[in-house]
């Protein structure tokens, strides 16, 4: 092969590779560390969905686990935005500089669910901390009562203990009672194993509308203010973490905050299960 032929043919793979990276420009990566009910309901991926559509040059990665674990990521620099639900953590995480600051973009309630034939009676009760005290006192007389906690140190598990510390009862001594059951795991397997134990256990609305019709457990308490649920996202502070994609998490908070963002928010599950699983907050 003669040196001329040589040329010509590397001339004309530069120019394919050239061609090739000029069509296919590498894209930004976005890593979003979540709470499992934004992902359990499908929210999150539609929204997902939709951003990279507007944004192609983006590629959204999303890891779920509990709020407690999502700031764990977003301390360990593992995460460019955190999606989450506990405002006290949330504060924490930006008082001490890890976030910059919360972006409230939707709300939904939690349910305190448990079995139709109701062991404890707690369809007697109004508010949250009346039927923890009731199924507490049920549970020491009747075996058949049961409550199933994620034991996960997520949003929800924190707003479980939140419930019971208000009842004036010490939440350690209740988790080591033998009617009380840890999961250990997120929202959509705490459902199951409530539902497979016929126990009571308190979820996020939004989980329990995505998965009721495989559930034979009935919604008791709804609608109290110490069920009110909001969720937030939260930028990780680039000063306080080298190399977080700070500019493609704004974005994507703007996408979530626009009418865009909030009209899918607004409409999301009607069609399956006959409302909204959340509700927008701007």
């Amino acid at each position: 092969m003669n040196k001329t032929l040589i040329a010509t043919i590397i001339i004309i793979l530069v120019t394919i590779v050239g061609i090739y990276q000029l069509s296919n420009p590498k894209k930004e990566i976005l890593r979003i560390s979540t709470t499992t009910s934004l992902e359990d309901t499908g929210l999150l991926e539609e929204l997902e969905a939709k951003f990279e559509k507007e944004y192609p040059n983006i590629d959204v990665q999303i890891v779920s686990g509990g709020t407690g674990i999502a700031i764990e990521r977003g301390k360990k620099g593992d995460a460019d935005l955190i999606i989450v639900h506990d405002k006290k953590r949330e504060e924490e995480f930006i008082n001490e500089g890890y976030g910059t600051k919360r972006y409230p973009f939707a709300y939904n309630y939690f349910y305190i669910v448990g079995p139709k034939d109701d062991p404890a009676k707690i369809n007697e009760t109004k508010t949250a901390q009346e039927a923890f005290q009731k199924i507490l006192t049920e549970a020491q007389k009747n075996p058949q009562v049961k409550f199933v906690s994620r034991g996960d140190n997520s949003g929800t598990h924190t707003r479980e203990i939140k419930i019971w510390n208000k009842t004036g009862i010490d939440y350690n001594k209740i988790k080591e009672s033998p009617w009380y059951i840890e999961t250990g795991s997120g929202m959509a397997d705490t459902l199951r194993v409530a539902d497979e134990k016929q126990a009571y256990t308190i979820t996020d609305s939004g989980t329990y509308l995505a998965y009721k019709n495989q559930l034979n457990l009935t919604v008791y308490i709804s609608n109290d203010s110490d069920l009110l649920n909001v969720y937030s996202a939260i930028p990780i502070n680039p000063e306080k973490i080298k190399g977080t994609n700070y500019d493609a998490a704004m974005k994507f908070i703007n996408f979530l905050l626009s009418k865009e963002g909030q009209k899918i928010i607004s409409q999301y599950g009607e069609d399956k299960y006959g409302k909204p699983l959340f509700t927008p907050l701007s």
